[in-house]
C-alpha cells in the first residue's frame, strides 16, 4: 500500500452559492449576497505554476486534497484546471459539492481514467432546497455521471432540523438513488462562539434523533462534538491548510503565525511544524477530516474510508479501490522531523513557549 504523507484541505476562493440553505454557515455571512454571475475569483498563481509547487518530491510524497469554498466550490470554472495538475502529480483528490453544476462534472470527466481514479466528490445533500428548486433528479443524475465513470463519490446530509419530518423520505430515496444510507454530519453555528451545535436539541437528543441512519461520520463526530483538544497534536505535519487563492499554508484555522506562502517560490522547501499543544481553535468541529488520518493518534477514531464509504445494495463501494487504499491508513508523522521535533522538545522542556519557538522559526524561514 502506498502510504500517504499528508492530508491537505484547500480552500477554494469562492464565497458564493446558487442555493440558500438556511442551516449553511456561508449564509450566515452578508458577503454571501452577490450572485454566481457577479461572483468574480482571485486566483494570483496559474495552475501550471501550482503544479510546480505542488510536486511529490516537495510535498514529501503522495497527498490527498480536500477542496471546499465557502460557497459551491465548483463555481469557478477554473478550479478544474487546478484539480487536473494536483492528479497529474500523482495526488488524490476530493470536492465538496452541492452536486448541480452539469457543465463542471462533464468537463472534469474529459480527465483521463488514470486521474479519475484518484478524484472524488462529497456531495452535500441539500434535501429541501433541492426539493423548492426542482433539481433532485439533476443532483442524482450528476452522482451515476461521476460514479459511471469511475470516480469516489460519498453522499453527506447536514442534519439540520427542519429535515426531521422528512426523515423516511430522505432515508428512502439515498437507498433507492445510491443503494444505501447517506452519511450524517453535525450542523454548525459559525458565528457564534465556541461554534457550537445549531440545532435546538441538546448534542445527545439531536444524535437520538439522526442516530438510525447508522453513519460513522455522525458517530464519531459526536464522540467529541464540543471538547477542546488538550493532546498533542500533529496538524502542521500530518495535516495543513492551503489557501489555492495566494498559496497561504499553515497548520490549522486559527495558527496565522505559522503562515507560510508555498506558492511564491516552487524551489523553497516547506517547513512542516507541528502545533502541538498551542490550539486555538474552541473545538475540532472537522475531526472527521483531521483526526481521521491521524493529528492525534491516542484518540480513538476510525479512519477517513469509515467515514466516507458505503457498501451498496449491490455490494459496490461508494470510494473506489485506489482510493480506499489512500483512506484506509493512519498517517505517519514522518516529514521535516528534524524541525517538528525540535519543537516538541523544547515545549515538553518547558524551555521556551511553543507559540514564541515557532514564530520565530517561521519568521527566518519567509526570508
Amino acid at each position: 500500500m502506498l502510504q500517504i504523507k499528508h492530508f491537505i484541505d484547500i480552500y477554494v476562493p469562492v464565497h458564493v452559492c446558487n442555493l440558500k440553505c438556511n442551516y449553511c454557515y456561508v449564509s450566515q455571512y452578508e458577503e454571501n449576497s452577490k450572485t454566481q454571475k457577479q461572483a468574480k475569483f482571485n486566483f494570483l498563481y496559474s495552475p501550471e505554476h501550482v503544479k510546480k509547487c505542488l510536486t511529490q518530491e516537495r510535498l514529501g510524497g503522495v497527498c490527498h486534497f480536500n477542496m471546499c469554498g465557502s460557497g459551491e466550490t465548483l463555481i469557478p470554472r477554473e478550479l478544474a484546471d487546478y484539480v487536473r495538475v494536483i492528479l497529474e502529480n500523482g495526488h488524490s483528490v476530493m470536492i465538496v459539492t452541492n452536486g448541480l453544476l452539469t457543465d463542471r462534472f462533464e468537463k472534469l470527466m474529459e480527465l483521463p481514467k488514470e486521474l479519475k481514479s484518484r478524484l472524488g466528490f462529497k456531495f452535500s445533500f441539500h434535501y429541501l432546497e433541492l426539493k423548492r428548486t426542482n433539481q433532485m433528479e439533476i443532483f442524482f443524475n450528476n452522482i451515476n455521471l461521476v460514479r459511471k465513470n469511475g470516480c469516489s463519490f460519498s453522499l453527506e446530509l447536514t442534519a439540520n432540523d427542519e429535515y426531521e419530518p422528512y426523515i423516511e423520505d430522505i432515508k428512502a430515496l439515498s437507498l433507492k438513488k445510491v443503494g444505501a444510507l447517506c452519511h450524517i454530519t453535525i450542523p454548525r453555528n459559525e458565528p457564534v462562539r465556541g461554534i457550537p451545535l445549531l440545532s435546538k436539541h441538546s448534542l445527545e437528543e439531536f444524535y437520538d434523533v439522526w442516530k438510525e441512519f447508522d453513519s460513522p461520520m455522525l458517530d464519531n463526530k459526536k464522540r467529541y462534538w464540543g471538547e477542546k483538544r488538550k493532546e498533542y497534536c500533529l496538524a502542521g505535519e500530518v495535516s495543513a491548510l492551503l489557501d489555492l487563492e495566494d498559496g497561504a499554508f499553515k497548520p490549522c484555522y486559527k495558527q496565522k503565525y505559522m503562515t507560510q506562502n508555498i506558492f511564491k517560490d516552487p524551489e523553497k522547501p516547506i517547513k512542516w511544524c507541528a502545533v502541538g499543544k498551542t490550539c486555538k481553535v474552541e473545538h475540532c468541529f472537522n475531526d472527521h477530516s483531521f483526526l481521521a488520518f491521524g493529528d492525534i493518534p491516542e484518540l480513538e477514531f476510525c479512519n477517513y474510508n469509515e467515514i466516507r464509504d458505503r457498501v451498496d445494495k449491490d455490494g459496490k463501494h461508494w470510494i473506489n479501490e485506489e482510493m480506499r487504499e489512500h483512506f484506509s491508513q493512519k498517517i505517519i508523522s514522518n516529514s521535516a522531523k528534524s524541525f517538528s521535533k525540535k519543537c516538541k522538545y523544547k515545549f515538553r522542556r518547558g524551555n521556551i513557549k511553543f507559540k514564541n519557538f515557532c514564530a520565530k522559526a517561521i519568521r527566518k524561514i519567509k526570508k
